[in-house]
């Protein structure tokens, strides 16, 4: 068979069809450059061959692609890693400053752990003491690092450095203050992310909200490949579209107001009360992370449009205003000494009815109703009514509800776990919390000692980041608003979405990691925070995913406590649970076992990187637990107990 080879057509200039001979060599030393022709950067002398426009490129900062530039150097005073935050710490073996975080991130395990350190005078010395029961762990075990950690934290802590110059407030550390000790500065702290309980009247815009971001088909046009339209063309039809549904809906709702507001039909005049809707959709969303969970996401992908310069300047107003919080009303009326009170903890507790009494909780009632009535009448002035006080008040209540319903759970499970298995050794065999990569979909290989470790500090985590939401959701609405840090969209393996850093959210983050791994005092896998990649593509994705660690912690643990109540209250299901696990406490266990094992065992994902022992991992485990449990042997329990699903409510 013979082949046949077809001779390249190409268009050459007359220079490049010149026989590729070497150019006679100079006498001296200082060669000419060569004219920019094909023949001459393929011959031997290609080092001479210079383009046209180079002689007119400046000599400074001629440093190559893959060298980091000089920039501006080190301001005094501030950290030798991040370059954003005030050094606190001085070690004295590396010679270098650095902040509390990126000091505990630099000097956890190896060699480093030992440099001698001093504190830095001016700054205050944070150092936190482990925690009774904390784990010690062999120096092999600490010394141990997964792959993902070592790939990944270059790149998460350029994330973090991303728009370096934003200021990230300073975290509340203290626990909250009881009733009759002193408040501090406590409350003060804490109502900055505290947002403003919704007025009757403003609940009432809250569902024309609602309504009109039901129908809106806003991401479906404006996240695709391939449209007619230029996006910042489709992102202002868009916006206005849903504008004019509003004005509608109003003038429906009332029509007087709706006169009033939309006389001109123009968008622009009503800028502040386009605002003003939009800041209660988001207001709510942050007392209530479990409602709006379909149209949430389109508003703040919305408003994320509508920051860019090229849709404002086509806009002609802006569409986000800031959030409406405790601590603002309070502070515009110069009356923040409420939150120093001593009697803002009895106003603002949270009466728990288990196990009490109805004389004991009538009792709290009342010195609660008194508490917030004197506090009201002794703040009041102009401008300050007493409802615009009870409502502020309110508002720190609706913050401990939500840390009952959301943190405590986790505190509970770690509860269970000291009181179930031992931290260094097991009993039994029932009682062992040992994993093997393989084995019942396992991904990690650890000792029961070691998995317990693993555990504890998983759990102490979330209870951190669940006790600091909504400060990380702040952040996360500051991120994702952002005029500086634009998005990409990006097919992530779970269809488009749009990645984005988030630098505050990512600094928060890590500062309660720091917190928690103190707490702990030691380390088990990887410390790996995703942030703006294909995993976690923006905080909005972050905030959603650790919102929903109550949908997975309450139902288990309403589960463990409604196993005795009705086992005593129904013989036939004491007998089943004696028979098929040998007594109540068993059953108990075995469902606490099954769940620290193979709830944090690194399943979840099709590869290392998008689970494993990191962060986030940890949530993927326990989420692929949840979602295997109708397997277990267990199931019928959870359903005699009245479990309907992890999206239920409970």
């Amino acid at each position: 068979m013979s082949r046949v080879f077809l001779k390249p057509q190409c268009s050459l200039s007359p220079a490049s069809t010149a026989p590729m001979s070497s150019p006679p060599a100079v006498a001296d030393g200082n060669k000419p450059p060569e004219s920019f022709s094909l023949a001459n950067i393929l011959s031997e002398n290609h080092e001479n061959v210079e383009h046209p426009t180079a002689k007119d490129a400046p000599e400074e900062g001629t440093e190559g692609w893959d060298e980091e530039s000089s920039g501006k150097p080190l301001v005094e005073g501030y950290c030798v890693e991040c370059e954003d935050q005030p050094a606190q710490v001085n070690c004295e073996t590396c010679a270098d400053d650095y902040c509390e975080v990126c000091f505990a991130a630099q000097h956890r395990k190896g060699s480093r752990k030992r440099h001698a350190t001093k504190p830095i005078t001016g700054a205050v010395a944070k150092k936190a003491k482990p925690q009774n029961g904390a784990v010690k762990l062999s120096k092999s075990n600490e010394e141990e690092m997964d792959l993902e950690e070592e790939n990944a934290d270059n790149a998460a802590a350029q994330s973090g450095r991303a728009d370096a110059h934003s200021p990230v407030p300073e975290v509340a550390l203290s626990s909250q203050p009881k009733a009759g000790s002193p408040v501090g500065e406590w409350f003060v702290e804490r109502s900055k992310y505290i947002p403003l309980r919704l007025t009757l009247g403003e609940r009432k815009f809250l569902r024309l909200l609602e309504a009109a971001m039901q129908v809106s088909e806003y991401t479906d046009k404006i996240d695709t490949i391939g449209y007619g339209l230029s996006k910042a063309k489709r992102i202002v039809q868009q916006i206005r579209e849903l504008c004019a549904i509003l004005s509608g809906l109003v003038l429906a709702a009332d029509y007087k107001q709706g006169q009033e507001l939309f006389q001109d039909r123009d968008f622009e005049s009503n800028s502040e009360f386009y605002q003003q809707i939009f800041e209660l959709g988001r207001r709510h969303k942050i007392m209530n992370p479990d409602k709006m969970r379909t149209t949430y996401g389109k508003l703040i992908y919305l408003l994320q449009d509508s920051q860019t310069p090229e849709v404002k300047e086509l806009l002609n107003f802006s569409c986000v205003g800031p959030i409406k919080t405790v601590h603002s009303v309070l502070e515009d009326h110069s009356a923040l000494d409420l939150l120093r009170d001593p009697l803002v903890t009895v106003a603002t507790m949270e009466i728990y009815s288990e196990g009490r009494s109805r004389r004991e909780i009538q009792k709290d009632i009342k010195n609660k109703e008194r508490a917030i009535e004197a506090i009201a009448s002794r703040f009041e002035r102009k401008g300050l009514s007493q409802e615009n006080i009870r409502q502020c008040l309110y508002s720190i209540g609706d913050n401990h509800a939500f840390l009952r319903v959301n943190r405590d759970p986790c505190e509970k499970m770690i509860e269970y776990l000291k009181q179930y298995f031992d931290p260094l050794q097991a009993k039994d065999s029932k009682s062992s919390l040992a994993i093997r990569s393989g084995k019942g979909g396992a991904r990690l290989s650890h000792d029961h000692a070691k998995q317990y470790a693993y555990v504890i500090q998983s759990l102490t985590l979330w209870r951190e980041i669940l006790h600091d939401m909504f400060q990380l959701w702040s952040l996360a609405e500051q991120d994702l608003l952002s005029e500086n840090v634009p998005y990409r969209l990006r097919d992530t393996g779970q269809g488009l979405n749009r990645v984005q850093a988030a630098p505050k959210t990512s600094r928060l983050m890590h500062i309660i990691l720091s917190r928690a791994q103190k707490s702990i005092g030691s380390w088990v896998g990887s410390s790996v925070i995703h942030m703006g990649d294909h995993n976690v593509p923006n905080a909005l994705m972050f905030i959603d995913k650790y919102s929903q660690i109550y949908r997975i912690l309450l139902p288990i643990c309403t589960t463990m406590s409604q196993i005795p109540v009705v086992a005593e209250e129904r013989p036939a299901v004491r007998s089943y649970l004696e028979d098929e696990f040998g007594s109540v406490e068993n059953c108990r266990r075995e469902i606490l076992s099954d769940f620290f094992r193979h709830g944090f065992d690194g399943s979840g994902a099709d590869n290392f990187y998008d689970a494993g022992s990191c962060i986030d991992g940890r949530l993927t485990s326990a989420w692929n637990w949840c979602s295997s449990l109708e397997k277990k042997r267990f199931f019928p329990v959870f359903l005699l107990t009245g479990f309907t699903g992890f999206d239920g409510d409970w």
